[in-house]
């Protein structure tokens, strides 16, 4: 509301990032509907957390989807854009590890490299391998356990706002 009072048009749209078909067709409505498209901020992911001796190619491909089938698309389908900024929203998992998210940190470590190949090729690109929020996404949701285990570990989370205006 504070963005279209500013005079930002704001769409919301539901799009499954994994299917390519589904991207096609939301850059196309884009196209036809919008100004042109300068940015592209990738935040999708799923968790499905297990140890990797129980992990299944079924488990390990649902986490893979959003995060790994979701940033090519749009990296590939915005390749002739005049794009100014491709964020793509990675975790603290891909450099550190995270016990039972082998599938999780492997995705997030796609979306880095991605952001250095897109960077070689003279494109637009940032991963931010961001921390647990507090109070909203997929940390807020995990256990107690879980937490204090980045908390024991010296890490805290990050709080709404001023991982906005960080950002």
């Amino acid at each position: 509301q504070e963005m279209e009072r500013a005079g930002v048009r704001v769409v919301v749209r539901r799009c499954d990032v994994s299917s390519r078909d589904d991207v096609r067709e939301l850059l196309a409505e884009i196209a036809r509907e919008l100004p042109p498209l300068r940015g592209v901020f990738h935040l999708a992911g799923v968790l499905d957390d297990g140890m990797l001796r129980e992990q299944t190619r079924e488990r390990f491909d649902r986490v893979m989807a959003a995060k790994v089938l979701g940033a090519w698309n749009l990296h590939e389908l915005t390749a002739g854009l005049a794009l100014e900024q491709f964020v793509l929203f990675s975790s603290a998992a891909a450099l550190m590890g995270s016990p039972g998210q082998g599938n999780y940190a492997a995705a997030n470590a796609f979306l880095d490299a991605l952001a250095h190949h897109r960077r070689a090729e003279q494109r637009p690109a940032l991963s931010i391998n961001w921390g647990m929020w507090a109070d909203v996404g997929m940390a807020a949701r995990l256990s107690d356990a879980h937490s204090s285990r980045w908390s024991e570990a010296g890490i805290g989370s990050i709080e709404l706002s001023r991982g906005l205006h960080t950002l």
